[in-house]
This record gives structure tokens, C-alpha cells and sequence, in this order.
């Protein structure tokens, strides 16, 4: 699996739509968050969490590129608030590269 930082970095998004995600960080509650956006799914450890989102965040992603009605911002911002959250719980658990 690539590392969720990387995948992040890599990014690009429209500024309001980052900037918007950095602020729900704050009221990010993982086992709400998930329920809503896998639904009838018992959340899974971060690294999963990440894969599922990135591809549903690409999904809307697209949905947005192509300007079709059924885009959500609401939910787009959702969703990268959980990516950005996941990411970095799938980072704590990395082990540290041991410095020589």
C-alpha cells in the first residue's frame, strides 16, 4: 500500500475545499464519520479506512470535474476530512524509520 501521506501530497484540489477539510478536523469523530460514509460496514483499522475513502473522495472528485448536478460539496468535504484524519491515524501506526 502506498503511504497515505504520499497519497495526500498528491493531491489537487481546489483551495476552499482543502481549507474547508482543515476546518472540520476539529469535530472529526471517526466512528460517526465512518458509519456515514461506509455505510453498514464496522469502521476498519485506518489503513483500510484510507484505501475505501480515497477511492470514494477520486469518485466525487470526478463528479465535481465534470460540473454534474449530483455533486455534493457537503459530502466531498466530509470525505476529506475523514481521508486527512485517516491518513494521519494510518501514519501514527507505521513503524519509525530507525535512524542510522
Amino acid at each position: 500500500m502506498t503511504d497515505p501521506q504520499t497519497v495526500l501530497k498528491s493531491l489537487r484540489r481546489p483551495r476552499l475545499l482543502v481549507r474547508a477539510a482543515r476546518l472540520g478536523l476539529v469535530d472529526y469523530n471517526r466512528t460517526r464519520s465512518l458509519r456515514r460514509l461506509m455505510p453498514g460496514e464496522t469502521p476498519p483499522g485506518p489503513g483500510q479506512a484510507f484505501a475505501f475513502l480515497a477511492e470514494h473522495e477520486a469518485a466525487i472528485d470526478q463528479i465535481r470535474r465534470e460540473g454534474a448536478a449530483s455533486y455534493s460539496v457537503a459530502r466531498h468535504i466530509e470525505l476529506l476530512v475523514a481521508l486527512i484524519e485517516e491518513a494521519r491515524l494510518a501514519a501514527n501506526r507505521m513503524p519509525q524509520a530507525k535512524a542510522a
